[in-house]
This record gives C-alpha cells, sequence and structure tokens, in this order.
C-alpha cells in the first residue's frame, strides 16, 4: 500500500510538473513573454498576490529541509521564479530519495522533515518563533483578503470571460499546481477524510485565505515548548515526536 502510494505521488508530481512546462511554453509561444504592463490588469495583480503567498509555506519547508543555506536558497529561487514547476520538481526529487524502509513507514515524516536530524538546531525561542509564525499567517491572510475586496469593489467580479487571458490561464494552471502539493499535506494532517475534503475545498475556493487560516490553526495547536517545524506532522506523529524528545 505504501509502494503504490510512493508511486501515485511521484507519478502525480511528474505529470503535474510537465503538465506546467508545456502551459509555460505554450503561454510564450502565443502570447509572448509576460514582462509588459499590460498583462498586469488588477485581478491578474490579485493573482500573483494570492500565488506567492501560497509559495511561501511551500518555500519554508524547503528552506527547512534543506542540509545548507546555500542549496536552500537556491532552491527558494527557482520557487519565485518557475513556481510549481519547483514544487513538482522538488517533490519529486525527495520522494525519489527515500529508501524502501522509509518509504514503507512513515512516508509523509520523512518526506515532511529533513534527511538530517535537526532538532539539535531548534532555537531555544520556541514561543517567540510560534507567535511570529501566528502573526504573519495572520498578516498575510488579512493582507489578501484585502486585497481580494478591494479588487472586486475597483474591478468587478473575477467570474468574467475577459479576464481569462493565456498569462491567467496559466497562473491560475500554476497556482492550483501547487495547491495539490498543500493540498497532499493537509490530506495527511487531517484526522478524517471528511475534515481534509472542506479544508481542500476551502484551499481550492479561498487560496492562500484558506492556507494562511489552516496555518495559524495549526501554530495554535502547538505549545509554547514545542519545536516549531512539528507543526508539518498530524498529531498522531506529533504526539510520538514529543514522547520521544521527553524520553531522550
Amino acid at each position: 500500500m505504501a509502494s503504490l502510494l510512493v508511486f501515485s505521488l511521484r507519478t502525480l508530481f511528474v505529470v503535474l510538473g510537465c503538465a506546467m512546462v508545456a502551459t509555460l511554453i505554450y503561454t510564450i509561444s502565443v502570447d509572448g513573454l509576460p514582462f509588459r504592463k499590460d498583462v498586469l490588469t488588477p485581478w491578474m495583480t490579485t493573482t500573483l498576490i494570492d500565488y506567492y503567498i501560497n509559495v511561501l509555506p511551500l518555500a519554508a519547508w524547503v528552506s527547512y529541509k534543506e542540509a545548507n543555506w546555500l542549496t536552500a536558497s537556491i532552491w527558494v529561487v527557482l520557487f519565485v521564479c518557475l513556481g510549481s514547476i519547483t514544487a513538482c520538481m522538488y517533490v519529486t526529487i525527495q520522494l525519489f530519495q527515500l529508501s524502501a524502509d522509509k518509504s514503507m513507514h512513515d512516508l509523509m515524516y520523512h518526506l515532511l522533515l529533513p534527511h538530517q536530524n535537526k532538532n539539535g538546531m531548534v532555537s531555544k525561542w520556541k514561543s517567540l518563533q510560534l507567535v511570529t509564525a501566528i502573526i504573519v499567517c495572520s498578516a498575510l491572510g488579512c493582507l489578501m483578503f484585502g486585497t481580494l475586496v478591494y479588487t472586486i469593489f475597483t474591478d468587478g467580479s473575477p467570474f468574467n470571460k475577459d479576464l481569462l487571458t493565456p498569462w491567467m490561464i496559466a497562473t491560475l494552471i500554476d497556482f492550483y499546481i501547487n495547491v495539490v502539493a498543500l493540498s497532499v499535506w493537509v490530506a495527511y494532517k487531517e484526522p478524517s477524510w471528511v475534515r481534509a475534503f472542506f479544508w481542500i475545498l476551502g484551499l481550492v475556493c479561498f487560496g492562500s485565505i484558506a492556507t494562511c487560516g489552516y496555518m495559524a490553526l495549526q501554530f495554535f495547536q502547538l505549545s509554547p515548548y514545542d519545536p516549531i517545524y512539528l507543526v508539518l506532522l498530524n498529531r498522531q506523529q506529533r504526539a510520538e515526536s514529543r514522547y520521544d524528545r521527553m524520553s531522550g
């Protein structure tokens, strides 16, 4: 069952990455490069803000997972420049690096956390990190909500086919491929498929507003004494990690 899940995830992200590469090539061929003023309509600007807020948790995960700041910085730059192509490539690489034993036991635990133990590198300012994370998530969620309301009032509803320019369509495809990556994490985190379904529906419908709200709630579930990386784990593995640290 675990090997089937690994194969399915590898296939999913390879297909999505190839789909985004094809979309990017096609859009450049039919509409030119995106670095033009006429591309930045009000709704395109709002979509890009939404997009990059959603990229932040993925970039933060990569920064934590990588062994040194140089490789982490390179990956973050690639996330900013290539978006979901980078996300698919990075996740696929991590899946291929998992040993057969790790794939069979606690797949998501080994996928999410670094290959080398970073427990000893956790700052003693755990409560400050936690409060900062909650404030950042809340502020970004409010920023996106304010941007959305402002754009609706100044430029009308987004449900207008005239807005679907080639670059807007490409950006939306890019955005929702990243949502797939976040949805895999949410499905792993949630204790029931019903809760996972509604949160994923929220990610699809409300974008980074739902992402920020979900992450803020996850941070609230940590204690001030927990290392902040525990937010990556589901409830059961978080409890096991706490027990291991206490017993160790």
